[in-house]
């Protein structure tokens, strides 16, 4: 093995870089040149959303690309600004700056640094489980409503006015009392811009039927950003619209970041927490998400705890870098993959390219139209809205259903950290009341086999004296006081029944109240001149039962299976 590679042989990167190939370096430096062309104007659009100065966009695409491809474990995707992530600086950073600029760059740099120092503290625990709190439905509420809120929040920069929010009614009712200021002017290079980037996409079933490369084809078809700010910036530039109240982007000083912390109070700091955690799990759910979909087309594994560490790692970059918070991103994702990315070195090499833009071209980026920005966000945000999803969930799963609306309710008309809140606490809500009633059937046996089935669902055998009932759920605190209750009165109900066997076929697990209340309904049915048995008990139950002595209190016997139970009881 070369010294280089002996030297990062510690890096997952040494990993690709001991099989990179001329081909490899091909498929990566084309991708890598498409996903810089898209760098460039979403990296200022999302600047402009966290509210950010423009070239914070540039260096949040640098130094955490390279970064994230030295650690990171995807070979396609592309780490860099993104909208959550954008509007959630946005959001929490102006909450703590209160109207101050410099306090609102510090926050934002503070909360890229903590959600980077929380996702690697997670990769050295292991505990990319945390983000299974965060429910699907939880996730497409919070996404739309974030969806909405950019999309609104984008549209004083379309009209030319001056009006903010922090939610849907804040900056609803700022922007009606602002229309009469509209700036046509600005509506005009708006409507231009979002011209251009539907225009490849309606041409994208023409560009894949044309003799054009797969790579050029994917390219032409998302080159929507690249072409509404050539167009609207040749624009500006020729008539000299900013002369004529046009908002642009302005001067962007030229050159690499240079490396500091933020400086925030130890308040400060404790109010930037709960936003960095919140960057920390929804950058890591949008990312691995993504990735994984990606690595299942090309049959490849994404090890989570090593994904966990690549985009922390980012994250710290970026805050040193004096940047926002990066995740991956979908659009430039796709792009990178539909290019022929192969290894990781796209990133790398696309964050050297921007380095290079931020060295040599800013100059070119003076007269960008904001309203272009805007658009570009806008555009690119609207996929995200999710209506459909919460019409079908509401008929297939009510509670699932008021979780997104909740989740999508609380985004909208408070705030974004709080909607999240609303929709996690309403999860873990319904799946405490779903557990602490858990389905019990009757069973009986299907004629001329050995299986059990539900009395209401199938046409069974029972037999007088003996009572079986399955409980599909593991006996928790929250259930095993109902449970025992209601395994007593279906008892009491049928005198007759003799024995009374439990089918633990879907019990995973046992805890101290759960153990009580079989003590307990043991002692009471053996009081009343029947038997508790139980049977197909997993062997971790079984461990349990052995230690709290249960196993030899119990009246009755455990059986291997149900029908060596009622077998033997018959």
């Amino acid at each position: 093995m070369p010294r280089a590679l002996r030297l990062l042989r510690w890096l997952p990167a040494s990993d690709w870089l001991a099989r990179y190939s001329k081909d490899d370096a091909t498929g990566d430096a084309i991708a890598a040149l498409i996903v810089t062309l898209l760098l460039v104007p979403q990296g200022l659009a999302y600047a402009l959303l966290a509210g950010m100065p423009p070239e914070t966009g540039l260096y949040a695409s640098m130094l955490p690309l390279i970064v994230y491809g030295l650690f990171g474990t995807s070979r396609a995707l592309s780490v860099g600004p993104a909208a959550l992530t954008s509007l959630i600086t946005a959001s929490a950073a102006g909450a703590i700056a209160a109207g101050d600029p410099e306090r609102f760059l510090h926050a934002a740099i503070g909360m890229a640094l903590l959600s980077g120092l929380i996702l690697v503290v997670m990769a050295a625990l292991r505990m990319g489980w945390l983000t299974n709190l965060l429910s699907h439905p939880v996730i497409l509420g919070f996404v739309s409503g974030c969806a909405i809120v950019i999309a609104a929040s984008q549209l004083r920069h379309l009209l030319g006015i001056d009006a903010h929010g922090e939610n849907l009614i804040q900056l609803g009712f700022n922007l009606f009392s602002h229309l009469n200021k509209t700036h046509w002017l600005t509506v005009a290079i708006a409507t231009l811009a979002i011209i251009c980037l539907v225009l490849p996409k309606k041409l994208a079933g023409a560009l894949k039927r044309a003799s054009l490369p797969h790579w050029l084809a994917a390219f032409l078809s998302k080159s929507g950003p690249v072409l509404a700010m050539l167009v609207t910036t040749v624009l500006c530039l020729l008539l000299q619209l900013d002369q004529q109240g046009l908002a642009v982007v302005g001067t962007i000083p030229g050159g690499l970041p240079q490396p500091a912390l933020p400086r925030l109070s130890q308040d400060e700091w404790q109010q930037v927490l709960m936003p960095a955690l919140l960057l920390a799990l929804i950058g890591f759910v949008e990312s691995i998400s993504l990735a994984q979909a990606l690595a299942a087309k090309r049959r490849e594994r994404i090890n989570a705890n090593r994904e966990l560490l690549g985009l922390g790692l980012a994250n710290m970059a970026s805050g040193v870098s004096g940047s926002f918070a990066v995740t991956g991103s979908f659009s430039r994702t796709t792009v990178s993959f539909d290019a022929g990315a192969r290894t990781p070195m796209t990133g790398l090499l696309a964050g050297l390219a921007m380095g290079g833009v931020a060295l040599w071209f800013t100059g070119g980026f003076t007269h960008v139209p904001q309203a272009t920005l805007a658009a570009i966000i806008v555009m690119s945000v609207i996929s995200l809205i999710e209506w459909r999803e919460l019409k079908h969930l509401w008929e297939f799963s009510r509670p699932d259903c008021l979780a997104m609306a909740a989740t999508l309710a609380g985004v909208l008309l408070i705030n974004v950290q709080t909607g999240l809140l609303i929709g996690v606490v309403l999860s873990l809500g319904l799946f405490l009341w779903r557990t602490s009633q858990p389905h019990v059937a009757e069973v009986g046996l299907v004629p001329g086999t050995h299986h059990f089935r539900n009395i209401d669902r199938h046409d069974v055998e029972r037999q007088a004296h003996l009572l079986s009932i399955r409980v599909d759920e593991s006996l928790w605190f929250g259930n095993a006081r109902s449970l025992e209750d209601l395994l007593y009165d279906r008892t009491m109900a049928r005198p007759e029944v003799r024995h009374l066997v439990l089918m633990c076929s879907a019990i995973n697990h046992l805890d101290a109240s759960a153990v009580v209340s079989l003590q307990s309904l043991n002692a009471r049915l053996d009081a009343a001149g029947v038997q508790l048995h139980l049977s197909e008990v997993k062997g971790p139950v079984m461990d349990l039962l052995k230690k709290t002595g249960l196993e030899s209190e119990l009246s009755g016997q455990i059986f291997l299976s149900h029908y060596l139970a009622v077998e033997a009881l018959g």
